[in-house]
């Protein structure tokens, strides 16, 4: 009986452990991870490295934002589909529409303001970089530009 009761126990403790979702990086993490990829295959001065991280991790709190509210439409897309609310699934995808834009925007203009800072050397090897990459696999490097 003990035993029984014991199993119990840890498969209840690990279905809880394994529920718990992981914590996301902070903004600052996520900036100081694309800088330091960035920093390896482009060689980024100093200077850039300051800007780039300051430049990601603005972009980073504004995407944590988009993808706070992607969330809650995803949740009214989930009950309008089992209330069977045609004009709630409409409005909740045209809102994962606008948010999904939202968040590929942010990236964009991240990546924007990145290649503008680069030097016209580093911008080849950056573009190179994306042409070895192909259309799948390798690298992520980023949605628009290729930096993420």
């Amino acid at each position: 009986m003990k035993k029984a009761a014991t199993f119990v126990l840890a498969l209840t403790l690990g279905s809880v452990a394994f529920a718990q979702a992981p914590t996301p990086p902070s903004p600052a993490d996520q900036a100081q991870r694309q800088v330091k990829y960035l920093t390896t295959v482009l060689s980024l001065t100093t200077t850039q490295q300051q800007q780039a991280k300051t430049i990601y991790a603005n972009s980073a709190t504004a995407e944590q934002t988009i993808h706070a509210s992607m969330r809650q439409a995803h949740e009214t897309l989930r009950t309008a589909v089992k209330n069977n609310d045609t004009a709630g699934i409409d409005e909740a995808a045209n809102t994962i529409g606008l948010l999904t834009a939202q968040m590929e925007s942010a990236r964009a203009k991240a990546d924007a303001a990145i290649y503008q800072m680069l030097t016209s050397d580093q911008q080849t090897k950056l573009s190179d970089l994306q042409s070895q990459r192909g259309p799948i696999g390798g690298p992520d490097i980023g949605p628009a530009m290729g930096f993420r």
